[in-house]
């Protein structure tokens, strides 16, 4: 499997505090079946053009001199969207998910739809694939919306834990899975317990391997060799009584 979002490039952002703490995470990752991780820090829009601060590549190179051998460290940012990205910040590829054309972009959770999609199209007209993180955050995200941002040129990456929350996020990722409208999912881990593995093992037992192949495995391969993604079959995430049960009230609510 290959994460393509976290946030263990120690001491930089709200994740990973140290090189040590990176390090468990990352050997707990290779123990459950990873193999390839892409460190994606935050970064705003807004510092694009100013290119990766320098206290990044110190801490890169810090981690790598520690990390697990199984595991391939790429790197990218996710870029917080403030305000429209320049050509010179699309321009660099060391804010891409490694080095391709790919970029992992994000949102506030207020986002509306029609901010999403103008951002969207801003992006791929400098010439980049925007990767959309954790879309089932957004205010904005509906199945309709998450169509017309994949029109428009986007990719979705939803939360690999996400789908089995009972409500809110939950449900609308278990929606845009239903939807065929994800293109990958990834941990978003901070430093803390979040994998890949429960994704996996989840999807197994849903006799959605196939699927899990494509999210875990090809497309992310796929953004990592600036390749073309495989489109993904709609996936129905089978949840308890009970996390039925809190998505209704919490829709009545």
């Amino acid at each position: 499997m290959i994460d393509l979002h976290c946030h263990l490039l120690p001491g930089v952002d709200d994740g990973s505090r140290s090189v040590e703490q990176s390090v468990r995470v990352l050997t707990r990752m290779v123990s459950e079946g990873v193999t390839g991780v892409c460190l994606t820090p935050h970064l705003s829009a807004s510092r694009a053009e100013k290119g990766i601060p320098e206290a990044h590549d110190t801490a890169f190179e810090a981690l790598r001199a520690r990390a697990p051998a199984e595991a391939t460290l790429s790197r990218g940012v996710e870029l917080m969207m403030d305000r429209p990205l320049t050509p010179g910040g699309a321009a660099n590829p060391s804010l891409r998910l490694g080095g391709t054309r790919y970029l992992l972009i994000e949102f506030t959770r207020l986002a509306s739809a029609t901010t999403v999609a103008s951002a969207v199209a801003h992006v791929v007209k400098l010439g980049c694939v925007p990767l959309v993180a954790h879309p089932e955050r957004y205010t904005g995200c509906s199945v309709a919306a998450v169509t017309h941002w994949r029109g428009l040129g986007a990719l979705m990456q939803v939360d690999a834990t996400t789908p089995w929350r009972p409500t809110g996020r939950g449900a609308r990722a278990r929606a845009l899975l239903a939807a065929g409208v994800v293109d990958v999912l990834a941990a978003d881990n901070h430093g803390d317990d979040r994998t890949l593995g429960s994704a996996r093992d989840r999807l197994d037992a849903q006799r959605a391997g196939a699927e899990a192949d494509l999210l875990l495995i090809r497309n992310p391969a796929a953004i990592l060799a600036d390749q073309t993604v495989d489109p993904v079959p709609p996936v129905s995430i089978r949840t308890s009584i009970l996390t039925r049960v809190r998505t209704l009230l919490d829709e009545d609510g």
